[in-house]
């Protein structure tokens, strides 16, 4: 079984910073590509940032230059440093990962539970 457990989420007013954290767990025998997706109410759910195993990353245009996503291998975590938050990045915030369990031969898509950023003052 694997899990995904990330932490991290919370309140904060715009300009402000957080950093989600998320750590892969259980029977993992390869980790492909790890990333962020959002959903705000009534909203798709869209991609944030993703990295993969080799450390290449990508960001939806409107979080440039302003998040960062990162990953600890040695650790199974992925990271997104998010500064100069603005109000519409409220949002509840999905950690993804592309797992091969062991004893299999194939990689699946795992989420996590889902942290709620809210951007207010």
């Amino acid at each position: 079984q694997v899990q995904l457990v990330e932490s991290g989420g919370g309140l904060v007013q715009p300009g402000g910073s957080l950093r989600l954290s998320c750590a892969a767990s259980g029977s993992i025998c390869g980790l492909n590509s790890m990333g962020w997706y959002r959903q705000a109410p009534e909203k798709e759910r869209e991609l944030v940032a993703k990295i993969t195993s080799g450390g290449r990353t990508s960001y939806v245009d409107s979080v440039k230059g302003r998040f960062t996503i990162s990953r600890d291998n040695a650790k199974n975590t992925v990271y997104l440093q998010m500064d100069s938050l603005k109000p519409e990045d409220t949002a509840v915030y999905y950690c993804n990962a592309v797992i091969r369990r062991c004893a299999l031969t194939n990689y699946i898509d795992y989420w996590g539970q889902g942290t709620q950023v809210a951007v207010s003052s």
